[in-house]
């Protein structure tokens, strides 16, 4: 086990590096490569990650919290029961990522793709979802209560029996889902009413 605090990190290539049960505290990373890397049960707090490749990484059982992971390309990477608590995910990009078991509290994951992620079950109060692209995910069963998920793409994910009571959803295109099952409140069922051509007085 390593304990990493207060460094700086540009263009480093970690991929060949056991960095598994290790502590990183405030680090920053710019542009640095941990592709097909051994970061099991990692845990970072404050750390900033910016344009980081971590494909085909093994993440699994790693805790992260009020960390940054920005434009960062999670491709492949395994996530499994990995935790995200405040964290800002903005643009990364976790397809074919196993993030099964994952849990997030809270934090943005604006612009995030996370085309066909299996999310059923899962706590997302209050997550920042602004402009995801969720086009193909499961979410059955998931709670979205005050997530915002204003100009997401959520075409032919599997929402049945979602909670989104609370959630913001101006902009998501309701055409392309199903809406069977799913918990809504007043606002959202005017806005789906809107979207599919009828005016509400």
């Amino acid at each position: 086990m390593f304990q990493h605090s207060n460094q700086h990190y540009e263009e480093v290539n970690f991929s060949t590096q056991d960095l598994r049960y290790g502590e990183l505290i405030s680090c920053t990373f710019y542009r640095c490569s941990f592709m097909n890397g051994s970061l099991e049960e990692i845990t970072s707090s404050n750390c900033r990650f910016m344009e980081c490749d971590f494909r085909g990484a093994s993440l699994n059982g790693s805790i992260h919290k009020e960390s940054a992971f920005e434009n960062c390309n999670f491709k492949g990477a395994n996530l499994y029961v990995s935790k995200f608590e405040q964290c800002k995910m903005t643009g990364s990009d976790f397809s074919g990522a196993d993030i099964d078991g994952i849990t997030i509290v809270e934090g943005d994951w604006s612009y995030t793709n996370l085309r066909h992620s299996r999310l059923n079950k899962q706590d997302l109060r209050g997550v920042k979802f602004y402009e995801a692209d969720l086009s193909g995910a499961n979410l059955e069963k998931a709670d979205l209560r005050n997530s915002d998920l204003t100009m997401a793409v959520l075409a032919k994910a599997n929402m049945q029996g979602a909670d989104l009571r609370g959630s913001a959803m101006q902009g998501v295109d309701f055409k392309t889902l199903s809406i069977a099952g799913v918990r809504m409140d007043t606002d959202q069922a005017v806005l789906f009413t809107l979207s599919h051509g009828a005016k509400v007085d």
